[in-house]
């Protein structure tokens, strides 16, 4: 099964990251593990930035004015790592200056804002992703590559157990958010239309509404 995360043959784009927050480290050594290239770091918190280049990327610049991030040349991808509310701008300004953007998750608060987003990108000619990458995840590619083949026969049901430690949010912002792990995680794994990996029986139900 060709289940693992597939990269470019030729693009090896150059990786901006706008805050620098808790969650960034699994981001950033994501990146580096799988050989990318992190040139900028940007949050208002210099320390937080010269942390994550000391412990990730070295040879990293740092800023702690995204817009200053944004005209630096030799930054192709911007990865979006802030909350939703200010994040909106910041997206804008970042397709506006040419850059791709990977946003994260949950992308927007409004459905108006997100597709005045979605259009811009797509006027600009620049690619907008929302890093809902666990339901990418190779295990999870792998499974749904397995229903798909018929490996396994037919599938009548599905049941899901996820275990995630989501107590590294103490003490931050999202402590403060109802049903926070619904808002800020279950976008990884829940689908807005059923899973086409799975047969009809199975997408009623994998795709709460």
């Amino acid at each position: 099964m060709n289940y693992q995360p597939q990269s470019p043959r030729k693009y090896r784009p150059r990786i901006g990251l706008i805050g620098c927050g808790g969650i960034t480290a699994n981001h950033l050594a994501a990146y580096r593990d799988a050989g990318w290239d992190v040139v900028a770091l940007c949050d208002r918190n210099e320390s937080a930035a010269q942390k994550r280049r000391d412990e990730f990327f070295p040879a990293a610049e740092i800023f702690t004015d995204h817009h200053q991030l944004l005209a630096r040349r030799g930054v192709d991808v911007v990865d979006i790592a802030l909350h939703p509310a200010p994040r909106v701008a910041v997206i804008e300004a970042a397709l506006r200056a040419g850059k791709h953007v990977l946003s994260q998750k949950p992308f927007v608060l409004d459905l108006a804002a997100g597709e005045k987003l979605v259009k811009l990108a797509a006027k600009l000619n620049r690619k907008l992703a929302v890093n809902q990458n666990g339901r990418w995840s190779p295990y999870v590619s792998y499974m749904n590559q397995v229903i798909q083949t018929g490996l396994i026969g037919e599938v009548q049901s599905v049941a899901m157990s996820l275990n995630w430690d989501h107590t590294w949010i103490a003490g931050t912002p999202f402590e403060q958010v109802r049903h926070v792990v619904l808002y800020d995680f279950a976008i990884h794994w829940f689908a807005s239309r059923p899973c086409s990996a799975l047969p009809p029986c199975c997408s009623r139900t994998a795709s709460p509404r």
